[in-house]
């Protein structure tokens, strides 16, 4: 059961659910691109024992790289809560260590959204949320940025 299930008051309703973009895979993407290049080379090289060894070690060097970066992508996306209910804004992220922020409506100033042109490209980008006397942390690769300072700033 997710964390914001759990602490949502009787007459609290969710606004905004909110989640990481899928940019965040990048890395694992441009890895796993290289491992098919290296592989692809491998039908190129012919006989060529030396350089098809070398190639198929790069594809597999490239190959379990991009794995190790989509899972710490997949985990990332999957310990990361983003939600605006009637009452506040709530960020969680984390398993064990848990970290996570939540601030009352009264309290929002106002939020800052920053997207770079390829976020404008494919709707995502960094929102700031700004309270009175504390702020939110800067949250990274947003998916639906616009929409999410919607939902806080439309009371």
């Amino acid at each position: 059961m997710s964390y914001l299930a759990h602490i949502l008051q009787p007459d609290e309703k969710v606004l905004f659910d909110g989640h990481l973009h899928w940019i965040i895979y990048s890395r694992a993407i441009l890895f796993a691109l290289l491992a098919g290049l290296c592989g692809g080379a491998l039908y190129f090289l012919g006989d060529q024992q030396g350089l098809k060894f070398s190639a198929l070690s790069l594809a597999f060097i490239f190959g379990v790289i991009a794995i190790a970066f989509a899972l710490h992508a997949w985990w990332r996306s999957f310990m990361t809560e983003i939600a605006v209910t009637t009452n506040r804004v709530i960020y969680k992220t984390g398993f064990i260590r848990r970290y996570t922020v939540e601030m009352n409506m009264d309290k929002v100033e106002s939020v800052d959204v920053i997207q770079p042109l390829l976020g404008r490209l494919l709707d995502y980008g960094s929102v700031r949320v700004r309270g009175t006397g504390a702020s939110l942390e800067q949250l990274d690769h947003v998916a639906h940025p616009l929409a999410l300072r919607s939902a806080i700033t439309a009371r």
